[in-house]
C-alpha cells in the first residue's frame, strides 16, 4: 500500500504539473492508495483557517467551495484511521527521542500500522522513523 503524505495529495489534489505526474504514476502501479486522517485534518483546518480570516461573508463564498470540493476529494479516499496502535507507536517513538513534527509522527505511524510506504517530499524528517519506508514521487 502506498500512503500519500499531506504534500503529495496536494499536488494531486490540485491538479499541479507534478500532480498530474503523480497521477499517472499511481495509476501504472498496482499499489493500493491511501491518505491518513492526519493529512485529511491539516488540509480542512487550511480551509477553516481561510474561511475564519475572510470577515466578509461574500469574501467566504470561494473558501466554501473549496472546502467542499476538498470533502468531495477525500470522499473518494481510503483514509487511514489514527487508532490505540498507532498513537502507543507514537508514544514510544517520542520516548525513544525521535523529534519530527507531531503531525509528521502522527502520519509515519498510521503508515507503520498499514505495513505502507509513504510518499512525501519530507524524506529527510521521515528518515528519522525506524522501519518507515518513504518516497518522494514528486521529483
Amino acid at each position: 500500500m502506498l500512503v500519500l503524505d499531506t504534500n503529495h495529495v496536494s499536488e494531486l489534489g490540485y491538479g499541479t504539473p507534478a500532480g498530474l505526474r503523480l497521477r499517472e504514476r499511481l495509476l501504472a502501479s498496482a499499489e493500493d492508495t491511501a491518505t491518513t486522517i492526519v493529512s485529511v485534518e491539516e488540509q480542512l483546518r487550511g480551509w477553516l483557517a481561510e474561511i475564519h480570516r475572510l470577515a466578509a461573508p461574500h469574501q467566504q463564498i470561494r473558501a466554501y467551495q473549496r472546502l467542499h470540493e476538498r470533502i468531495g476529494f477525500f470522499a473518494a479516499w481510503v483514509v487511514l484511521p489514527w487508532d490505540t496502535v498507532a498513537a502507543d507507536l507514537f508514544l514510544r517513538f517520542r520516548r525513544e527521542g525521535v523529534r519530527i513534527g507531531s503531525m509528521d509522527l502522527k502520519i509515519a505511524c498510521i503508515t507503520l500500522v498499514h505495513g505502507a510506504t509513504l510518499l512525501t517530499r519530507n524524506t529527510s524528517d521521515f528518515a528519522q522513523v525506524a522501519g518507515l519506508r518513504v518516497e518522494n514521487w514528486l521529483e
